[in-house]
């Protein structure tokens, strides 16, 4: 099925069967071999890692927070980050286990005589990583049925976004952050730690939205992820998308230097696009236009892709002006050369 696969113009056919749509290459995107991490974030992974110590890192949304945790376990040969999604509704229990407390009372009121807490507890990305530091025989009894356990390993865990947690949360899990341990009150307040020679690697992610407490800080080796210079992002973008982008450098120029105008204080929008949202828009460009060697030899298909780059409607009319502006002093160049 060519593009456009929606046309929305009231005269097409129901199709028969199911279109067939191309596989997103966002997931070509996203791989963790491309991953290029700048020197002062190697460095401090390098010093968490050392130390034993959680790495917290901050930046805008879109500057490869969370992706950075999969090429680290990519590039140090570990599985995927067993990764906790924080919610505004977070505690800390939920980091290490969850407990059906409601499917254990409707048990009872059934009458199932077999209410082993062990049918109620779901182990979460800490509490299984801390729970995996150990053999097998020495954590039997505390495991769930469906619990699998290949063997004592090192796990990558991601606790990502953790300012959208309730203040309370980072405070909660000072003590277990530190020395890698949690307690089951529902097993008989049994406490489980880690084998400090596997202990897990910790990676946690902040949008900066709400200030965390200084007492969390301190057990954590910091980094703030600066958004990249030109020259490294130009470099981002064609290590990402491969041949895609870089076989062609009037197509990657342009369109950097597009994106930074769009992204200058001048430009007064509220939220400017970041590096995840320019690889999608060239990833569109591109195969809207066919494969063109520079689709933004195309004015229009800037306008028709910018819901890519810009996400709110007050910022969509300050960006569309931005453009034309853009377009016009280019043709102007082009015309005076």
């Amino acid at each position: 099925m060519k593009f456009p696969f929606y046309a929305g113009d009231g005269k097409r056919q129901r199709s028969d069967v199911p279109a067939t749509l191309p596989i997103s290459q966002r997931s070509q995107m996203m791989r963790p071999e491309n991953y290029i991490a700048d020197a002062g974030l190697a460095d401090a992974c390098n010093v968490a890692l050392l130390l034993g110590q959680p790495l917290l890192l901050t930046g805008e949304p879109g500057t490869g927070k969370t992706q950075f945790a999969y090429s680290v376990a990519w590039e140090l040969g570990f599985e995927d980050p067993l990764k906790f999604e924080t919610k505004s509704t977070s505690t800390a229990r939920e980091l290490f286990y969850n407990y059906d407390s409601l499917k254990q009372f409707q048990d009872a009121q059934s009458g199932i005589t077999n209410r082993s807490p062990l049918n109620y507890l779901t182990y979460c990305a800490l509490g299984k990583a801390i729970l995996l530091t150990r053999e097998k025989s020495e954590v039997v009894k505390f495991l769930p049925q469906d619990f699998v356990h290949p063997g004592k390993r090192r796990s990558i865990v991601l606790i990502d976004e953790v300012d959208k947690a309730p203040r309370d949360f980072p405070n909660d899990i000072l003590n277990e952050l530190e020395q890698l341990y949690f307690r089951v009150p529902e097993l008989g307040n049994v406490k489980i730690a880690a084998n400090p020679e596997l202990q897990p690697i910790i990676i946690i992610t902040s949008n900066s939205e709400k200030d965390l407490p200084d007492a969390f800080l301190r057990r954590c080796v910091y980094y703030n992820v600066p958004f990249p210079a030109r020259d490294r992002l130009a470099e981002i973008v064609a290590n990402r998308l491969g041949l895609y982008s870089a076989g062609s450098s009037e197509f990657l120029n342009t369109a950097l230097d597009l994106f930074f105008e769009l992204r200058a204080t001048s430009s007064g929008l509220r939220k400017k696009p970041a590096t995840a949202e320019l690889l999608g828009w060239m990833i569109a460009l591109r195969e809207i236009s066919n494969r063109q060697e520079n689709p933004l030899t195309q004015p229009e298909l800037v306008l028709r892709t910018l819901s890519n780059l810009i996400k709110t409607a007050e910022d969509q009319d300050k960006a569309k002006r931005i453009v034309k502006q853009w377009i016009e002093n280019r043709n102007k160049k082009t015309q005076a050369g």
